[in-house]
């Protein structure tokens, strides 16, 4: 279909679902109904300013080109003014199963199961979602508690590829997600704020491999999720990007490209803050988290059984290749095996630049193990980290140059038991506190 698009408006305090929902004088009621659409390129839904769609979530399986992306936003009806954002307070709705087809670095990671999200886009590309507000609390269901072992997952948006090979131009912009009482366990399943995912495709041969290029996620408010803040995008491939070397062409043909993640402020999240996976060059920038992995500690981490994962930080790549953190903030990070700012991990290339950390009772920065090479710290100011500054962590090579660290009183500089790697030192400065 060309050269026709159509904009569906969705009203919940004066639609229908038998509206045709194609002017702001016919919306429908429900989301529901829009679930049921077939979506072409240069389609918008427009959810109306003020509208609570409770226990209702968006599933879109249908995808725009790059001139004419699908659009999922809000608007204004005319009589009301502008209104506050429309929310979608999934409830525990929404929910599909994720299998990623193969187990994943540790056996002891769950890689399937049932997933409640608000919003799922199901292997689409070409799609913004802008202007809304999203929750997923769940607190009705019988039997569970919040730190139940087998707990359902639970996402505010979540993104999926798997069947048709790349999926390119996914933008999350301006969304307010909060409440999503995810997992605290499931480190890798879609789980918390915003989490994407590539997961092995019916007939790889047929379909190419599953993965993402052009994703942008902007301007988002990310505020008491459980696990994740931001995470993008952990893959069923992940085989693929094993030693510390990572050549280009592993991610040009198995990992992510062209990933920016930008002015997202995330405040107590459960686990990690903000987490860029599998990329070759992602833009981290401007960025804020805030009181992240809140929830990695003994009183609500207390049913793991045996799964492994109690670690978390505040803004860090895993497995990435050029990754460039810049600009960014990171402020009390909550205490647990790891609990730093910041966390070069098992990465080639890693640049932070000119980033703020502040009381993260972890410490400042980490390079994590031997196969995070080549990376550097450069031009960043720490200021009252506590727990050990530094935690060159099995590392080979690390340089810290040119940054400020303001040291208060009776803190190490290299974090107790989080030595016996090697690091070069530059004109850094030291100033006591």
């Amino acid at each position: 279909m060309t050269g026709s698009y159509r904009t569906y408006y969705v009203n919940q305090k004066t639609g229908r679902d038998s509206n045709d929902g194609l002017t702001m004088d016919s919306p429908f009621a429900s989301l529901f109904q829009v679930n049921r659409l077939r979506l072409y390129p240069g389609d918008k839904v427009l959810l109306a300013r003020d509208s609570v769609f409770t226990d209702q979530f968006l599933q879109i399986k249908d995808s725009g080109t790059r001139e004419h992306p699908i659009e999922i936003g809000s608007y204004s009806p005319e009589e009301e003014g502008e209104g506050k954002n429309p929310l979608i307070a999934a409830g525990g709705q929404g929910i599909w199963y994720q299998d990623y087809g193969t187990t994943l670095d540790s056996p002891a990671h769950v890689y399937q199961g049932y997933v409640s999200s608000a919003v799922l886009l199901y292997d689409v590309e070409h799609v913004v979602i802008h202007d809304i507000e999203i929750s997923n609390q769940a607190v009705e269901i019988l039997g569970e508690d919040y730190s139940a072992p087998h707990k359902m997952n639970r996402t505010g948006v979540a993104v999926v590829a798997k069947d048709k090979g790349v999926r390119s131009g996914i933008t999350l912009r301006n969304l307010s997600i909060h409440d999503v009482n995810g997992n605290v366990y499931d480190k890798h399943m879609n789980n918390g704020g915003i989490y994407m995912t590539a997961l092995k495709p019916a007939d790889e041969k047929a379909t190419g491999v599953a993965r993402f290029k052009d994703i942008t996620v902007e301007g988002c408010f990310v505020y008491k999720t459980s696990r994740w803040g931001i995470a993008v995008g952990y893959t069923y491939a992940h085989d693929k990007f094993q030693g510390a070397e990572l050549p280009e062409d592993t991610f040009l043909k198995y990992g992510h490209e062209n990933m920016v993640i930008r002015d997202n402020y995330v405040k107590a999240a459960g686990g990690d803050g903000i987490t860029a996976m599998y990329a070759l060059r992602p833009l981290v920038e401007h960025n804020t988290a805030d009181s992240v992995a809140c929830e990695i500690n003994d009183r609500i981490y207390c049913r793991p059984e045996n799964r492994a994962g109690k670690v978390a930080a505040g803004i860090w790549p895993w497995k990435c290749k050029d990754a460039l953190f810049r600009c960014n903030e990171v402020a009390d990070t909550r205490l647990n095996q790891d609990g730093m700012a910041y966390d070069a991990d098992s990465g080639d290339g890693t640049i932070y630049e000119y980033n703020y950390s502040r009381q993260n009772e972890g410490g400042c920065i980490m390079f994590c193990q031997s196969e995070a090479i080549h990376n550097s710290f450069c031009h960043n100011v720490s200021y009252d980290d506590l727990g050990g500054t530094v935690s060159p962590s099995e590392n080979p090579d690390a340089l810290l140059a040119h940054n400020t660290f303001y040291v208060r009183e009776g803190v190490p500089f290299v974090r107790n038991k989080m030595g016996g790697g090697t690091y070069t030192e530059e004109d850094n400065t030291i100033i006591p506190l």
